[in-house]
Order: C-alpha cells, then sequence, then structure tokens
C-alpha cells in the first residue's frame, strides 16, 4: 500500500481527536493573558493560599462568590508550585478532556461511533473560541459542565438504581462547583421521572448524597456554612453584586453572546435536530435549561456559554449524522468542513508567542503620565513583584479597586477580606471594619478612570481620609500612586501619638 492511500483510507479514532483537541486547548490557554493569572484566577490563587499556606479558611482569608472546591484547586497549585498560571490551566484541561471523552460516549451510545466522532468535533472546537473563554478554562465552568455531561451518561445508560443513584451523585459534585448545574440537574430528575417514580427518587437521593458528602467536607475543613450560603449564594443577587445591571445592559450583553458570536453557526443544526425529532426530547430539555440558567444569572459571561455546548454539539451531530446518510456524504469530507467552519481563530495565542520569542522590554514611560492607561495581566504582575520585594513578609498590602492580580503576585496578604472590590452593603460594612482595625504598611491606589468609574465614591473617600491622616507618598508605578504608612515618632508622657 502506497503512502498516499494510506493517508486516503487512515481515519483517526475518538481517542486520537481528543488527544489533538488536548494539545490545541493547551496552546490556546497557555499562551493567552500574557504568561499571568487571569483576573478571576488572581482572587482565586490568593484565598487558596491564604487557606493552604497560613490557614486562613475559604471565607476568611479572603471573599468571593466561588466555590471552596475552586479554592482548594489554587490552593493546591501555590502549594506545589507557588504563584503560577499554568498548573490550573493544565488540570482543566485534563478534566475538560473526560468531558469531551463523554460527549462521544453519549453519542455512540445513541447513534453509534459516526455520530460521537462529530459530537467530540463539534464540542472540543467551540470549547476552543474566544467567545466561549476558550483560554480560561481553570474557571469553575470547565467542572461543573464536566461532571454534568458524566451524570448525563449514566443517566441514559442507566440500568438498574444504582446506576440512577450515581448519576445524581455525580450532579450533586456538580453542583458543589457551580450552583447553576441546578438547572441541569432539574432536567435529568425530569428525564428520571419519565421512566419511573421509583428512578426519580433514586436520583435525587444520589444528588443529596453527593451534596452532603460536599458539605461534611467543608465543615470537617472548618468552613462556615452560613458564610458559605452568603456568600457564595445570597450576597449575590442584591444592590452592588456581580448581578446587579439594568435591563438595557443585559439585554446588550445577550444579544453581543447569541447573536454577534460564532455560537450562530449551531443554529441551523440545532433548527435541523428539532426538524427531524419533532419533539421535546432530553437534549432540547438540556438546552432550554441551560440557557435559562444563564438567564437567571444575567452576566453573560463568555464562560457561561460553555453551560450550552454539550447539548448544543450532540443536537448538532445527531442532525449531521441523520442527514449524512441519505445524501451519502463520506465522513471525512464532513470532518474537513466541521474543522474549517468551527475551528478557532488563534491569534491571541500568536501574538503572545511572538512577544515571548522576541522578549519585547516592557517599559514604564507610558505609565504615571496622564492621562493614565491601565497596566496590563504582565504588569500588574511586575507591579506585585516590586512590592514583594520591598515589603516584610508580614506586613499588610491593600491594592484599592480591582487590583488582585497585583495582589496575587505580591504575595502579602490584605488587611481585610475583600481584598477585590465587591460593593455589597455587606461587603462595604465588612471592608471599612477591617481597614480601621488593621491598617496596611502599605497602599496602592489605581490613577486610571476605571477606578473612579467602577468604585463607589464612599469606598474612595474612606481611602483618601486614611491616607492623607496616616500615609505619605512613596512613588508612582505602573499607574498606582504607592503610599507607605508613617512611622511614629517617640512621644512624651501623656502625650497623643505623633505622625
Amino acid at each position: 500500500m502506497t503512502l498516499k492511500q494510506t493517508i486516503i483510507r487512515w481515519q483517526p479514532g475518538p481517542l486520537q481527536i481528543i488527544i489533538l483537541l488536548s494539545l490545541f486547548q493547551l496552546f490556546v490557554t497557555l499562551l493567552t493573558s500574557g504568561f499571568v493569572l487571569s483576573f478571576d484566577e488572581a482572587m482565586w490563587h490568593y484565598i487558596g493560599r491564604n487557606w493552604f499556606r497560613h490557614g486562613l479558611i475559604s471565607y476568611s482569608g479572603g471573599i468571593d462568590n466561588k466555590s471552596p472546591l475552586v479554592f482548594a484547586i489554587f490552593g493546591l497549585s501555590d502549594m506545589l508550585f507557588g504563584v503560577n498560571y499554568w498548573f490550573p490551566r493544565i488540570l482543566g484541561t485534563m478534566c475538560q478532556s473526560v468531558g469531551i471523552y463523554y460527549v462521544y460516549k453519549i453519542a455512540k451510545h445513541l447513534a453509534g461511533k459516526q455520530a460521537g466522532i462529530l459530537a467530540i468535533s463539534f464540542y472540543g472546537l467551540s470549547l476552543l473560541w474566544h467567545a466561549t473563554g476558550g483560554e480560561y478554562v481553570s474557571f469553575t465552568e470547565t467542572y461543573e459542565v464536566t461532571f454534568i455531561i458524566v451524570a448525563f451518561y449514566w443517566s441514559i445508560t442507566a440500568q438498574n438504581s444504582k446506576d440512577s443513584f450515581l448519576s445524581g451523585f455525580i450532579g450533586g459534585i456538580a453542583l458543589g462547583f457551580r450552583l447553576s448545574a441546578f438547572f441541569c440537574i432539574v432536567t435529568l430528575f425530569i428525564a428520571s421521572l419519565s421512566k419511573s417514580k421509583t428512578n426519580a427518587f433514586t436520583f435525587l437521593a444520589g444528588v443529596l448524597s453527593g451534596i452532603f458528602l460536599l458539605v461534611m467536607i467543608g465543615i470537617f475543613a472548618r468552613i462556615d456554612v452560613h458564610n458559605l450560603f452568603t456568600y457564595m449564594f445570597a450576597d449575590n443577587f442584591g444592590p452592588g453584586s456581580a448581578t446587579d445591571h439594568t435591563l438595557a445592559w443585559r439585554l446588550e450583553n445577550l444579544s453581543d453572546k447569541f447573536l454577534y458570536s460564532p455560537i450562530i453557526l449551531f443554529y441551523p443544526l440545532v433548527l435541523a435536530y428539532l426538524f427531524i425529532k419533532r419533539k421535546v426530547d432530553l437534549f432540547v430539555l438540556w438546552l432550554i435549561f441551560a440557557f435559562a440558567g444563564i438567564n437567571v444569572i444575567g452576566i453573560y459571561d463568555r464562560v457561561h456559554l460553555k453551560e450550552l455546548l454539550p447539548a448544543l454539539s450532540l443536537m448538532s451531530a445527531f442532525a449531521v449524522n441523520h442527514l449524512m446518510s441519505p445524501y451519502k456524504l463520506p465522513i471525512k469530507l464532513v470532518m474537513v468542513i466541521i474543522w474549517i467552519i468551527f475551528f478557532p481563530k488563534l491569534l491571541q495565542p500568536f501574538d503572545n508567542l511572538k512577544k515571548l520569542l522576541g522578549r519585547i522590554p516592557d517599559s514604564q514611560d507610558k505609565y504615571c503620565l496622564a492621562p493614565f492607561i491601565k497596566p496590563d495581566e504582565g504588569s500588574c504582575k511586575k507591579l506585585g513583584w516590586w512590592v514583594k520585594s520591598n515589603t516584610p513578609v508580614q506586613e499588610k498590602v491593600l491594592v484599592a479597586g480591582y487590583g488582585a492580580q497585583v495582589q496575587v503576585y505580591s504575595e502579602r496578604v490584605s488587611p481585610t477580606v475583600y481584598f477585590n472590590v465587591t460593593q455589597t452593603p455587606i461587603a462595604k460594612k465588612r471592608f471599612f471594619h477591617d481597614i480601621r482595625m488593621n491598617n496596611p504598611g502599605m497602599i496602592l491606589i489605581p490613577l486610571f478612570s476605571e477606578y473612579q468609574h467602577f468604585v463607589d465614591q464612599d469606598m474612595r473617600i474612606f481611602i483618601d481620609t486614611l491616607i492623607k491622616k496616616n500615609y505619605y507618598l512613596d512613588r508612582c508605578m505602573y499607574s498606582y500612586n504607592i503610599y507607605k504608612i508613617k512611622i511614629l515618632e517617640p512621644r512624651a508622657k501623656n502625650q497623643e501619638p505623633r505622625y
């Protein structure tokens, strides 16, 4: 057999495709964001580090609205390798690859190997898109969606009560990573109920068992259950929270994510699937409830679209697989078309790779001059390194505004659990209290306009008042004014201390 004939006859198997997709994922995620922790990753790494390195339990050493499970992942990353961005992304890629494999297993179980190959192509490629947060593979959505996919597989292939229980248990673990998994769990419960009441009861018992296990682990780790409920759920839907946006803002972001992004490539295939099936089946229900969850949260972040991709990919694969037979379309031709149309644009990774190979020196000349520009992620890392080298290990450092990246690379503890701006009434009260009780040795104040636009005036006035009383300006770096606390002068008997 000639080499040409071998190439023509060669057809990659599912494992080979998954490995290729994983390599593409690593290329996208490791060569993005300036080789630093992204804004959200920096928050989780900071909280995880305080937990694993300093014994400050989740929600005691820093507050964000995510699960302690993601803080533990980043805490483990810090414990093993220090401040790094690559370990959580590699781990996330491995987890995501498991999800891709189970998408294949679902499609193969229902429609054969060919449908499975199509499904992992649709799913794996769409996960790489910038529009779906392809570079942010370390985010909670990756773990939640993977566990949900596995839960769907066990529900679809369930032969007995044990399988139904396992499906629910895995769904409960998914809920531990991200509360939006609730909507997919409802889908699975409805599917179980359509089989039998016993099946639904067993599934629900599995969900509750998974949640109970996570709660017991949290209690064993001394995580306060009240804090868990408050910061992960209750304090995320009021004034000043992450979901506090106008209707106009929501509609603009809804249209941006669903009308002006590559997600529209799925729409014709989904319509074809609906035309073929002519009913609301499990996958249509999965898509409806996942979409409902995105709208309930109402932030419309790019990574939230990951919730929709498994259902969209499976429906598209089933539709294409159904149409291939009557039109006698060869699988290789269809695969080439899918990969051409769905393949992501890789401009940002290549740009970062060029910067890495070119070793272009960073200049501070563009900073600290009006109009002040916001430092990029690489500059935030360098500023954090400067703070680390110019402060004692035990000194508290406050980075005002949205400065989590500077904070995490400084390896210094903030004087407040709200080290990154959160502007709910609960957060503000705690922030003011913490700063009054623990004056930091150094305060960094942004000069760029985002600080004035997105941080409430009362918080800015509070910090400005503190600085005028107890601090002096040391220098400006990367569009941050850096203030150091005044040294107390010796005082005579019965005299108030002077600064």
